[in-house]
Order: C-alpha cells, then structure tokens, then sequence
C-alpha cells in the first residue's frame, strides 16, 4: 500500500478535505490527511500524508508558511476577502511609497484577532457558524510571528501582492484588513498561494491532474524531518525500538533524532536526554489494513 508524503498544489474553489477525498480515490488508499489547511479560494502548497505517513501530520503543523497575497485596498468585506460581502468602500489615495512604510508596524510578534468568518471555536461553537447566523461575539486575540513582509508589485489599482513569512495560526485576509486599516482606507484580501508550508516549496507540489497521470513522486516520511540529526541503531538497539522501548543511547546531544534500522529504514522520531532515546512516534510495523 503507497505511504509517503504528497505535496499538492491544490487548484481554487477545492477545500483541503476534497483534495484528500478525491487522492483517496486515486492512490485507493483510506488512509489520507492533510496537514495546513488551505481556504476554498486559495491555491498552493498542500502537504498529503498517505498511508503510514499519517503518524506524522501533527509534526507539519508547527511550522512557519511562506504566502503570496494580493491586497485590494479601499474595500472591505465581512469576510476580509473578496468571497464576501463588501461592507465598506474608501477612495484610495495610497501612494506604493506609504503601504511600504506601514509594513514593518506588522511584523514581529503580533496580537491578532481571528475573523468572524473562520473555524475557530469560541464557547464550543465555531465563529463560521455564528457569523452565517448573523452573530458577532468577542474573540481574544492570539499571538502570531510574522517574519517578514515584502512589497512585490503593483498589479492594479490599489492592488498589491505582498510576500508573507508567518508563524502557524496566522490570517493573512487579516492581516490585510489590518493594513488597511492602517492606511486609512480600509482592505481586504482578494488573492492568496501558499508557496511553502512544513518545509515543503510550490516547487515540489503537483496538480491532482498530474497525480491521475501517474506523474508524481511520494516523498519518504524521514523527509518532514531533515532538520534533525540521524542516528543508526546496532541490532540490539533496533530490537528494543521495535517493541516500543527505550534505548540506551550515550555520548548523544539532548534534542530529536531520527533512528535508522540496519538496512536503513526510517524507525523513529526519538527524544535523547539523560543517555536514553524515547520515541516521540514510531513509524514502523507492517501495513495495516486498508
């Protein structure tokens, strides 16, 4: 049965769980989720695990995201892109020269407020929910990173795409209408791809189209993971990661290692501390049933 990692350049108007639907018909294989997930609207890099790889989609959640947004300035909407409804329109008299000078005041360590308009719970029920039934309720702010904010171009008036370094929990039609509002003229996000997520780059992905060709490549699990050092274990040492143990492991650095079998397969996401290895997820043992 296919197990790996399959980075997806999802298409508009696809939510992330019809991709996996639609790869589960594909690759006949049930065992598919996502990690990251991507608006109807937006397009780009999607990262799909299969099969054992599943173990693993918690691990790509974590991680910074890279995105390409376009910003309409002078409109914004009840859902702070252009799928919603327009609620307020300004003239725009922003020169490139004052969006570029507001940009920094959003980067950093940031307290944001979520959007009525997205999955987040607040009292057990979702803000999607209560706003589609015309409810507005308080939302604490969360805190997020953004790393870095680059002016790209202008692509029409009072149109601007914008690269977005940012940490896991980030809005970036907020952070639009944040923008703004800063500027005075209010804004709303009208265009957004993911180019990176988990590691993984737009370069990797490939078309649902490509995958029901048969052109496509799924990567080893061990990949979501190459920031950590490997470790090979001895016979003895693989027999005790195998049936789920600590391993004694000395002379090692306090942090996460991947561990390799003899024949080098890909075993374990181990913590080291105190001379032991304990796993954090293990990743062998045979197939289970699809």
């Amino acid at each position: 049965m296919p197990t790996g990692i399959l980075i997806i350049d999802k298409e508009k108007t696809w939510t992330s769980m019809d991709v996996c639907a639609k790869l589960r018909g594909l690759l006949r294989e049930r065992r598919i989720g996502h990690a990251g997930t991507l608006d109807p609207m937006a397009t780009g890099v999607l990262p799909v695990f299969v099969g054992r790889a599943t173990r693993a989609a918690e691990f790509a959640e974590k991680g910074d995201k890279e995105y390409i947004a376009t910003l309409l300035l002078g409109r914004e909407t009840n859902t702070q892109d252009t799928t919603g409804e327009t609620v307020g329109e300004r003239p725009v008299h922003v020169t490139e020269a004052q969006l570029r000078a507001v940009l920094p005041q959003f980067t950093g360590e940031l307290q944001q407020i979520p959007p009525m308009y997205s999955a987040i719970k607040v009292n057990g029920k979702r803000l999607y929910a209560l706003a589609r039934a015309g409810r507005e309720v308080e939302r604490p702010a969360r805190q997020i990173t953004v790393r870095q904010i680059d002016l790209l171009e202008r692509v029409g008036e009072g149109e601007y795409t914008l690269r977005i370094l940012c940490s896991k929990g980030t809005y970036v039609r907020t952070l639009c209408h944040d923008i703004g509002q800063a500027l005075g003229c209010g804004g709303c996000m009208s265009g957004l791809r993911r180019t990176m997520a988990a590691g993984f780059t737009i370069g990797q992905a490939v078309t649902l189209r490509q995958v029901q060709q048969g052109d496509y490549t799924l990567l080893p699990i061990d990949t979501l993971f190459a920031q950590y050092p490997a470790c090979s274990l001895n016979p003895a040492q693989e027999r005790r990661c195998r049936a789920g143990a600590a391993v004694e492991a000395p002379g090692l650095s306090e942090g996460l290692y991947r561990l390799y079998g003899a024949d080098g397969a890909f075993l374990s996401l181990s913590q080291w501390e105190a001379g032991v290895l304990r796993a954090r997820k293990n990743f062998f043992g045979g197939e289970e049933p699809s």
